[in-house]
Order: C-alpha cells, then structure tokens, then sequence
C-alpha cells in the first residue's frame, strides 16, 4: 500500500511542478521577444518614396498617359484639362523620366525628363503643357 501511495504522491507531486512551467515560461518568452522587437525598431530597414503628380495644363483631355521611370511606369486612359494624378513611386536603380500621351488631336507627344536615383525621396511635379511641352520639376533628396 505504501508503495503505491508514494507513487501516486509522486505523479502528483510530478504533474503539479510539469503543469507551472509553462505557464511560468510563456510570460518570460513573451517579455523576451518583445525586448528583441523593441531594440531592433531602429535599425529597421527603411522605405523611399517619391509622391508624384501629374498636371495637365494642355487646354484638351490626354489619353493613354504613360510615365516611365527606372523599373517601373504608372498612367492612366484619360487625364481631363486642369486634372492632377497622384502616385507614390520607388526607384529601384538609376535612370530619366519618361512621359507619352495622346492628345485630343490623336498625337502622340514624348519627353525625357530629369534622372531619378535609388534612395532618393521628396516630391516630383510633371506639368503637361500645350504644343506638347513638359515640365519636370523634382524636389527630391538623396537620404544617404
């Protein structure tokens, strides 16, 4: 009888100090990963974005509207006289700005404009004006 009395006492005794532990540790774990996520918030990797605005001051509805820049274009069918696009973009490599569209007269007009570069953030202005002339204006810093 004795036996099993000390048997049973010591499952008891067992499972009673098995079943703390857990419960004792998910609260260190927790502490500890969120020490980790707290000290490593300032040397997270950080984003670079150019907000860029498309103006039209042509006088006319433009269609198919394309701005390239490196890696990556954006547009949209129609952009409607006195009409401004928005669109938040990220360089990824080097290289000029590129604008097409087609103008109610069924042109096609094209211009190169200034260079963007990887980590580079701020703003930058594109004003489409008549006869097919186009206004880069950057605002733009390197962050490095």
């Amino acid at each position: 009888m004795r036996e099993l009395a000390t048997g049973i006492s010591l499952q008891i005794a067992v499972g009673f100090r098995r079943s703390i532990r857990p419960r004792f540790r998910k609260p260190i774990l927790a502490l500890a990963f969120s020490v980790m996520a707290f000290l490593t918030m300032p040397v997270a990797c950080k984003s670079y974005w150019i907000d860029a605005t498309v103006e039209n001051d042509t006088g006319q509805a433009i269609h198919e509207l394309e701005v390239d820049y490196p890696t990556a274009s954006f547009g949209t069918n129609t952009l409607l006289p006195g009409a401004k696009m928005h669109y938040r973009i990220q360089i990824r490599g080097s290289g000029p700005v590129h604008v097409e569209y087609t103008g109610d007269d069924h042109k096609t007009w094209r211009q190169q404009g200034s260079d963007l570069a990887e980590h580079e953030q701020g703003q930058f202005t594109i004003r489409l004006m008549p006869q097919g002339k186009v206004e880069f204006l950057p605002k733009v810093d390197s962050a490095q």
